[in-house]
């Protein structure tokens, strides 16, 4: 636990700027086509009365998304307690970091506060697997928002080696995505399995080629090590970048 102190004490402190209403939920009142609000308050009142208990986790998922999307992220995390299955409890938390960076909040603060508030969730989750993807996907959602450095110490604090090497891997794909090689570089720097990175080295290296990015796709290839084949792979697939009948999506 002591190594998730850092991101856990977001959860301490949430600025009053953030504070939310609770979305209209009456279901024997229609809402207006328009008002995201009465109709997201208005699916969870009706979700509360699915019987089954995997379609109601699933109507729940997507629910949290949308309360994301439109700014009640505190209506999004309520929900993931009332979702049954810890798999969909993690991907659930994946949905609502997600949501959040894609809607790029121009507020580290808020960022912070909310990926406080989803790795104290994902300490909630008894089911091991589970709880250490819920932990990837934080990682991940934070390089996508652009906070390497949170998506580093989410990762670091990681105790699965497998699930530690992936979300550094995962994350070190996002940043390539975006072009920022030096932060995809550290983040497989922490990768401490030769063979997780070398694999990550050579993702990498096809995505700056596919971003034309030729002198950071070769770097990339360069640091594959003992392995010459998937360093082969990965050079060829530079030198393919320029003949059309070559398709650089396989």
């Amino acid at each position: 636990m002591t190594k998730f102190l850092p991101i856990l004490l977001a959860v301490m402190f949430i600025p009053s700027a953030y504070a939310q209403e609770t979305p209209a939920a009456d279901t024997d009142v229609k809402c207006e086509v328009t008002d995201k609000s009465c109709l997201m308050g208005q699916l969870e009142e009706t979700a509360a009365k699915i019987d089954n208990e995997s379609w109601q986790d699933k109507v729940y998922r997507e629910l949290a998304k949308s309360y994301t999307y439109e700014g009640y992220e505190d209506n999004a995390i309520a929900l993931i307690e009332k979702i049954h299955n810890p798999d969909t409890q993690a991907m659930t938390i994946r949905g609502i970091g997600f949501a959040a960076a894609d809607s790029k909040w121009n507020d580290k603060a808020r960022y912070d506060a909310l990926f406080g508030k989803l790795a104290a969730k994902a300490q909630t989750i008894d089911h091991p697997p589970s709880h250490g993807i819920a932990l990837t996907y934080i990682a991940m959602a934070q390089a996508f928002a652009g906070d390497n450095e949170g998506a580093t110490a989410t990762a670091a604090g990681m105790e699965n080696d497998a699930l530690r090497h992936k979300a550094f891997g995962e994350s070190a794909e996002i940043q390539a995505e975006r072009g920022e090689f030096a932060a995809a570089m550290d983040s497989i720097a922490h990768i401490d399995d030769l063979a997780f990175r070398n694999k990550a080295h050579r993702i990498i290296s096809k995505i700056f080629v596919q971003k034309g990015m030729k002198a950071e796709a070769y770097e990339a290839a360069m640091k594959i090590v003992d392995n010459p084949y998937m360093q082969a792979a990965a050079i060829q697939f530079i030198l393919n970048a320029d003949n059309p009948e070559e398709n650089l999506d396989e």
